[in-house]
């Protein structure tokens, strides 16, 4: 049906041949438009000459040429208008036919798609993603568990023990006196006998300076 109504690949080169045809026609109107418009103002020209000299036939010859010239004139604008209309008719077809054919494009590869990717396969896919998580989760919680003799041991009495070492600890740093300072050593004053030792030393001088 689409292809009814929009056409055939083939048919979108032909709306694209028709589009240069036109726009060769379109130039081709203004060219002759632009010719007649100056044919128009030699005609003008000529009118005022033939006034100036006095000839009133001549002049109106002129002016009725003009007249036909810009009859033709106005044709050809119209002629312009209705390619310009069928341009714009034919550039909006082809925007559609594009459209259309990238729609259905993608249509197709979404279908496609979800053919490749069946939902049943998805779910049973999840479903192995899913038991290999619950799988490793056991494998991990088993490697985890204590085995041998570590796995005799008893947790509460184990905590039990620690708070009883910790108990016993901070009892005995609470018996134990403060460590004194030592103090500064004091300096004693010299001994006695040495002072009288020098007096002896100086009254023997003082005898033999006498004798």
């Amino acid at each position: 049906m689409l292809n009814r109504l929009f056409g055939k690949p083939k048919q979108e080169t032909n709306a694209l041949a028709t589009l240069d045809k036109l726009n060769e026609t379109l130039e081709m109107l203004e060219k002759k438009e632009k010719v007649l418009m100056k044919k128009v103002a030699d005609e003008v020209e000529r009118a005022k000459e033939f006034t100036r000299a006095r000839n009133k036939t001549a002049a109106i010859r002129c002016l009725k040429r003009k007249k036909l010239y810009e009859q033709q004139i106005e044709h050809l604008g119209n002629f312009q208008l209705r390619i310009h209309d069928q341009m714009i008719m034919l550039e909006g077809a082809k925007a559609t036919t594009e459209t259309v054919d990238a729609l259905r494009t993608a249509a197709s590869t979404m279908k496609a798609m979800q053919k490749a990717t069946n939902i049943d396969d998805v779910d049973k896919t999840m479903d192995e993603i899913n038991e290999q998580t619950e799988n490793m989760k056991q494998i991990t919680e088993a490697l985890a568990t204590p085995i041998g003799a570590a796995a005799d041991f008893d947790e509460d009495e184990l905590e039990a023990e620690l708070e009883e070492l910790e108990g016993a600890e901070l009892e005995e740093e609470l018996l134990t006196p403060p460590s004194r300072v030592p103090a500064a050593p004091v300096r004693q004053p010299p001994k006695k006998e040495h002072i009288d030792e020098h007096e002896d030393e100086l009254a023997e001088l003082q005898r033999e300076m006498a004798l």
